[in-house]
């Protein structure tokens, strides 16, 4: 869509970052930051708003990209921060239009390779909000030990048929709570 009409992308995304703008963290994404008090905890989110960052969580890993960061078309490793629009003919310093920093669908996600090691290492993941349908985002449940228990929170919880999974089929900003209660009683 970009290559045929760039203008009516770049306005997609000025809509949507001035969204993300008017947006608050919700409990979940408060929850999350919270339990940083007591847990080495990393947020890895195909998300591209910064709501987890508002809720105050300090170790955030966007795959997808952030809508408030924008590139040159000519390199993708260079990032400027945005928080208006974005207009055709606004150029990067090497000449390249602007772009929104954004994994679009047939581009590498960059960020995969970076947050393997993360949950390679992990005594638990915990996976909010998710069909577990996006590739390779979704892969990542299948990156961790056999023994580690993953928690999967969603008002439709996909069917993933491994035994270390437990479900938690509601709303994140209930689910997390549930989580935390369970998590604090039966692990530690």
């Amino acid at each position: 869509a970009f290559a045929k009409n760039p203008a009516l992308v770049l306005d997609f995304y000025n809509f949507r970052r001035r969204k993300v703008r008017e947006a608050e963290p919700n409990r979940a994404h408060v929850a999350l930051a919270e339990l940083e008090q007591y847990f080495d905890v990393h947020i890895i989110t195909q998300n591209i708003d910064d709501l987890h960052e508002r809720g105050g969580s300090s170790n955030v890993y966007h795959l997808h990209g952030e809508i408030f960061k924008m590139r040159s078309v000519l390199n993708e490793t260079v990032t400027y921060p945005i928080f208006e629009d974005i207009h055709l003919g606004d150029t990067a310093p090497d000449g390249g239009q602007l772009r929104p920093h954004i994994v679009w669908f047939g581009e590498a996600v960059p960020m995969y390779e970076q947050v393997l090691p993360l949950v390679h290492s992990a005594d638990i993941l915990l996976v909010v909000g998710t069909s577990l349908q996006v590739y390779p985002a979704a892969g990542l449940v299948f990156q961790v030990a056999p023994h580690i228990p993953i928690f999967v929170v969603d008002k439709n919880v996909p069917n993933v048929s491994m035994p270390n999974v437990h479900p938690i089929q509601q709303p994140a900003t209930q689910g997390i709570d549930i989580f935390i209660t369970q998590i604090m009683q039966d692990y530690f």
